[in-house]
């Protein structure tokens, strides 16, 4: 009997890292999983960004182990198109329990004044404003089917002032201050809301060469061997960065009735670096 075997999760940003680590680890709990990414560039956005492939490689996997998944390529900035997830979730596993709404991007490697306008509102648009409207989207399903668990996804930068990703750091912060709305909220509907706080994380996002120039600006073309000192010294456990599955295990005991009465939670997957001082 798995943790999740009556619960319909809809996942954001699943084509690949933390989104297709929660997909996989749900849908092996048992619960019917149905798993959205945008699977689109954006300008300034200086990192790859997954493809249609990526979604439909995180589909194969859950299958592959035994899982239940629909997929689709939906933007979290359209309105009809999780519209549509949320009725792909229900027509397809009869109801909407859980959302990890986990879909997020980076991109600014520089001083807030320094920033493009442009790369400032796409960051904003996905990271914190598509949150919102993916909640937004699942709420009368949620409520319909009598309570369920919102997780949002936000980040140290939550509730750190990390330097040189003004957008994301606002739209993280942001992301916090809509969690604890939303739980005082949908108390009464029986709805659990919560935030998921990660650290440095081994998935693409973080882990790339824009990202690893701003932790050695020194080397003109560093790597992850060159930045874990750099990395290992912001935390206080014996880790530079976490993986994915590690912010999996958390998002699982949110979803699960193991946490029935956690709500208004900020959690810090991060080996301590919220707590270094």
């Amino acid at each position: 009997m798995g943790r999740m075997d009556d619960k319909v999760v809809l996942v954001t940003g699943a084509a690949r890292g933390q989104g297709r680590s929660h997909a996989l680890r749900l849908a092996r709990e048992g619960a019917g999983v149905v798993a959205l990414d945008a699977c689109t560039t954006y300008d300034h956005i200086d990192y790859p960004l997954p493809t249609p492939a990526d979604l439909e490689e995180t589909a194969r996997l859950v299958k592959a182990d035994g899982g239940r998944i629909e997929t689709m390529i939906a933007d979290v900035r359209n309105s009809d198109e999780l519209g549509a997830a949320v009725k792909l979730a229900v027509s397809s596993f009869g109801t909407l329990t859980t959302v990890c709404a986990n879909a997020g991007i980076g991109g600014e490697r520089g001083t807030m004044w320094n920033t493009h306008e442009e790369v400032w509102r796409t960051v904003l648009d996905v990271n914190l404003l598509g949150v919102w409207k993916t909640v937004r989207a699942a709420m009368p399903a949620l409520i319909d089917n009598g309570g369920g668990s919102v997780i949002l996804t936000s980040s140290l930068g939550g509730i750190r002032g990390l330097r040189h990703t003004s957008a994301y750091v606002a739209a993280k912060h942001g992301v916090v201050g809509l969690m604890r709305t939303l739980a005082n909220e949908a108390g009464q509907y029986n709805i659990r809301v919560n935030a998921v706080l990660p650290g440095t994380t081994n998935t693409p996002l973080a882990m790339n060469k824009a990202t690893f120039r701003l932790f050695r600006p020194d080397l003109d073309d560093p790597t992850m061997d060159d930045v874990r000192d750099t990395m290992q010294g912001l935390a206080l456990l014996p880790t530079p960065w976490v993986e994915a599955e590690d912010i999996t295990n958390a998002v699982l005991w949110l979803a699960s009735d193991e946490s029935r009465f956690v709500t208004g939670v900020e959690l810090p997957v991060d080996g301590g670096w919220h707590a270094k001082f």
